[in-house]
């Protein structure tokens, strides 16, 4: 049995389940509750309460305590035993006024205990305050469910951001941080496509290496590596350069792919000087270990050609034109502690570098010979 009355605009309506056994009381009850904009539903005994209670969502129950079956007691107790059921609020009506049923189901987790017959207006005090009570708690849930699943989304989305930064940092033991980055951010399936752009290239590699790998361990060709690698990594890092490849000691960068920057040639030099006094640095440690190394640099700016460059399950990003077969032809001149560029290249930086002419070289590839600059320092 259920019916429902319009509320009144200043009453907050509530689902309010009669238990009693006494027909004329229910009714009573019912009235009184249809009244304020309650709606009601009735169960003859504790058992058929319960019942309902397990298939419904109620916000209070008024419950009688002499009744057959299963008396108001025992209803009390299980449903303040069971978790799902236990924050319903319970005002129990009952002809018992003794002092110690009062207390038992206070002690049992009724919110209140009225007598019967009971006071109609102190009743609907006690019903407006119970089910504004448990209107709060019930918002408190909400609150608390809805905070439990903004913290599991947050939880999400930090998951697949650590995610996203170790498929980064696994990208970056193999990639330049800029190409990396690219893959990562772009859905374009033509990202890297051939391409020509104005590049500055920088090949480098360490004189003397050859005859050491052939005298050293190749633990200790490999330890030496890894030294060297890693500080020309933090420069090349440090001044955005994409790192194209490494071929033992040789390390081929590029400045202004695929991440455009205008002063991609200032980048370069200053990357190219910044190796040559760290390997500066590094070789008075080397010495000491009887390793006669140190690092010679080639340096050319000018139109290149770049993309994907391999086979399909294994690409590189790389450069083909003049530019890196020059940089590298003028490395494998380059005296230790040399930074040799090319009469076009000083022609675009002279206002930024102090250099010191060398002779014309004749450079494999190349069927002119070749002005030659040794970068010294900066002006500024």
């Amino acid at each position: 049995m259920m019916e429902k009355n319009a509320a009144p605009s200043d009453i907050q309506p509530g689902f309010v389940l009669v238990v009693d056994d006494n027909e004329m009381n229910r009714d009573m009850l019912c009235h009184l509750l249809q009244s304020e904009g309650r709606k009601t539903s009735v169960a003859e005994n504790g058992r058929q309460a319960l019942d309902m209670i397990k298939e419904k969502p109620f916000d209070l129950v008024l419950l009688d305590i002499m009744m057959p079956e299963m008396d108001g007691y025992q209803v009390l107790e299980q449903l303040k035993s069971d978790a799902a059921l236990r924050d319903i609020p319970v005002i129990v009506l009952s002809a018992l006024d003794e002092i110690e049923s009062v207390v038992k189901c206070i002690e049992m987790g009724a919110e209140d205990y009225l007598p019967k017959p009971f006071d109609p207006v102190l009743l609907r005090a006690r019903i407006g305050a119970c089910l504004e009570k448990k209107r709060l708690r019930d918002q408190e849930v909400r609150h608390i469910q809805e905070l439990a699943e903004w913290n599991q989304t947050l939880t999400e989305k930090v998951r697949h951001q650590v995610e996203e930064l170790q498929r980064m940092q696994r990208l970056k033991r193999y990639l330049s941080p800029q190409i990396a980055e690219t893959i990562l951010k772009s859905d374009d399936a033509n990202l890297f496509k051939t391409h020509r752009r104005e590049i500055t290239g920088v090949f480098l590699d360490l004189r003397g290496f050859t005859t050491f790998s052939d005298s050293a361990e190749p633990e200790e060709v490999m330890e030496l590596l890894r030294s060297y690698h890693a500080e020309m990594g933090r420069l090349i890092f440090k001044f955005e350069g994409t790192l194209e490849h490494f071929a033992g000691d040789g390390i081929m960068v590029f400045f202004n792919d695929p991440i455009p920057c205008e002063d991609h040639m200032e980048r370069a030099v200053r990357t190219a000087l910044e190796m040559r006094d760290r390997v500066k640095e590094l070789r008075t440690e080397w010495l000491r270990k009887g390793y006669d190394l140190d690092l010679g640099v080639g340096l050319v700016a000018g139109y290149a050609t770049l993309g994907n460059i391999g086979f399909e399950g294994r690409m590189e990003y790389g450069v083909v034109g003049n530019v890196a077969n020059l940089a590298a032809r003028l490395c494998a001149e380059a005296k230790g502690g040399q930074i040799l560029t090319n009469q076009k290249t000083l022609g675009k930086i002279a206002d930024l570098v102090e250099v010191e002419p060398l002779e014309e070289l004749n450079l494999k590839g190349f069927i002119r010979p070749v002005a030659a600059f040794n970068i010294i320092k900066l002006k500024r």
